[in-house]
């Protein structure tokens, strides 16, 4: 039976999961702002769920209609089946969100919806289920226009981004989705070189080990979909063990990295070792501007850290000449790539970018420059050409 879900990923990568989710079997993908739609069965739910490394979650659309006022969406939502899905010893929470909606309070929406749903249970089995607004076993979601209101079950639960690894107590200031197709922008290959050089916790180097191995990216967690009553979980079961079976043997990988600060080089060891990648993936205390590739070619690709961990604006504006400078010198032949949200990076780096991919780290607005470091034998050949 085929269903409609949505995935929401990061901003800038729609048209990169269109793609993915194509390649993993979904029918109708069609890019939306901040995600997108798409077709087919619950086969196909579990394997986005395993399989996606650019989706935030997979959401079930389960209901849509047109609304006026708050009293349309509760009973949309009260006439939805919700215990042929979920019992009433779950806990549940509600999620609302809007785009030009012309209701006042998005709060008051997410408390109709609530009754709706905890109505519905009282009516059918007499017993209503209990909110969870920390660790809820069932999330529904709610998309508002101008005049429509979606309902959704998400299958995900945790987002997609939190693989399961037992990582370092580190917030990263990259999602792992984001770097994942950060990586597919690159245009890198398995059997290419990768070096993050500034390489903070380590997200970067976890994405490329994952790919390079042929790991699913949703082995190492479980999911929401597998409390639903109607799931089939012998499927689920098999196509874990497809997965698994699939998956390469560990080995040591041409990906390092390399951080000026210890303890950044010590919190990405530990959680390459949760992830089972220590003997696949280097890591060492580097500074950027000193380090030496270490294959003729290959793909550089790093989240220069900036504020804290640099300094403020004097100290940047030396630094990134610096680096510009270090990459003319040391990286000739190879495609380096710096995602960031600084806008004097690209004025004081001093090279010109062949290519400015707009993406959103959460809510701010970045680039990922890339600079194509032309290897000095074909510099000499293009000057003998002219």
């Amino acid at each position: 039976m085929t269903e409609t879900f949505f995935s929401p990923c990061p901003r800038g990568l729609e048209a990169l999961l269109v793609d993915e989710l194509a390649g993993l079997g979904a029918s109708h993908a069609r890019q939306l702002p901040g995600g997108v739609l798409f077709e087919g069965d619950w086969a196909l739910c579990m394997r986005v769920n395993l399989e996606s490394r650019l989706a935030t979650r997979v959401l079930w659309q389960i209901a849509r209609g047109r609304y006026r006022v708050e009293e349309d969406i509760y009973r949309l939502a009260y006439g939805v089946t919700w215990a042929k899905w979920f019992t009433s010893d779950e806990t549940m929470r509600v999620f609302v969100n809007a785009q030009k909606s012309p209701l006042r309070s998005l709060e008051f929406i997410t408390l109709r919806i609530k009754d709706a749903v905890c109505d519905h249970f009282r009516t059918v089995t007499g017993r209503r289920p209990s909110v969870d607004t920390a660790d809820p076993d069932v999330r529904v979601h709610a998309f508002l226009t101008f005049d429509t209101v979606t309902l959704y079950l998400d299958t995900s639960g945790e987002p997609l981004y939190k693989r399961g690894f037992k990582r370092a107590r580190v917030e990263a200031p990259l999602k792992e989705n984001l770097a994942a197709g950060i990586l597919r922008l690159t245009g890198w290959q398995p059997d290419e070189a990768l070096v993050d050089p500034m390489c903070g916790s380590g997200t970067f180097l976890l994405e490329a080990a994952q790919i390079a191995l042929d790991i699913a990216p949703g082995l190492g967690r479980e999911f929401a979909f597998e409390r639903l009553k109607h799931v089939d979980l012998d499927l689920w079961r098999q196509l874990r063990a497809d997965a698994q079976a699939r998956q390469k043997p560990l080995r040591p990988l041409a990906i390092s990295g390399s951080d000026v600060l210890e303890d950044q080089v010590v919190r990405a060891r530990q959680n390459l070792a949760a992830a089972g990648f220590s003997g696949c993936v280097q890591v060492s205390r580097s500074d950027v501007l000193e380090l030496s590739p270490p294959a003729d070619s290959g793909v550089m690709v790093t989240n220069p850290p900036y504020g804290v961990r640099i300094g403020e604006a004097e100290a940047l504006a030396s630094f990134y000449p610096l680096l510009g400078d270090a990459l003319k010198k040391n990286w000739a032949g190879w495609r380096c790539y710096f995602f960031s949200g600084d806008t004097m990076l690209p004025r004081l780096i001093k090279l010109k970018a062949s290519r400015r991919t707009p993406l959103f780290n959460g809510a701010l607005e970045c680039r990922l420059y890339e600079y194509r470091m032309i290897a000095g034998s074909a510099r000499r050949s293009s000057v003998s050409q002219a």
